[in-house]
């Protein structure tokens, strides 16, 4: 009885977990439009380091001189590891010059290629999904 009852809940566990809704992973194409680069400066006031990506915000100044907070997104973890980051390589407060491209949606959101620590002048990929050729 014991092990049908264990059996029981096992199935249904299971069925649980198969119906359960995952975390959607969109193509770089679906959110952002190649053809729209951007470069932003401003000062970080939070990252994010977790799978499937990174985030971090950045307090832009807009052309008007209003402080606009802007969410960059990046490859995941082991990917900016493998460029050279770590977890501790961005910090808020830092400022940086980020090169990328803009959101699709219009939305205050890029995609990060680069990220340029403006301290010390140094350059670090973002592991970036986006493919060299923006046309694919």
């Amino acid at each position: 009885m014991r092990s049908t009852a264990f059996g029981v809940l096992a199935v249904l566990f299971g069925g649980f977990l198969a119906v359960a809704p995952l975390p959607a992973h969109h193509s770089f194409s679906a959110e952002y439009d190649a053809k729209k680069a951007v470069e932003l400066k401003g000062i970080v006031t939070k990252v994010e380091w977790m799978n499937p990506h990174v985030y971090f915000y950045l307090d832009v100044k807009d052309d008007g001189g209003n402080i606009v907070n802007w969410a960059m997104e990046m490859g995941p973890p082991n990917g900016l590891e493998r460029s050279g980051w770590t977890r501790n390589t961005m910090k808020v407060g830092d400022e940086v010059i980020v090169e990328g491209t803009l959101a699709k949606d219009g939305a205050k959101q890029a995609n990060a290629r680069s990220v340029t620590m403006a301290s010390t002048g140094k350059k670090l990929g973002a592991a970036s999904s986006e493919r060299a050729n923006p046309n694919n």
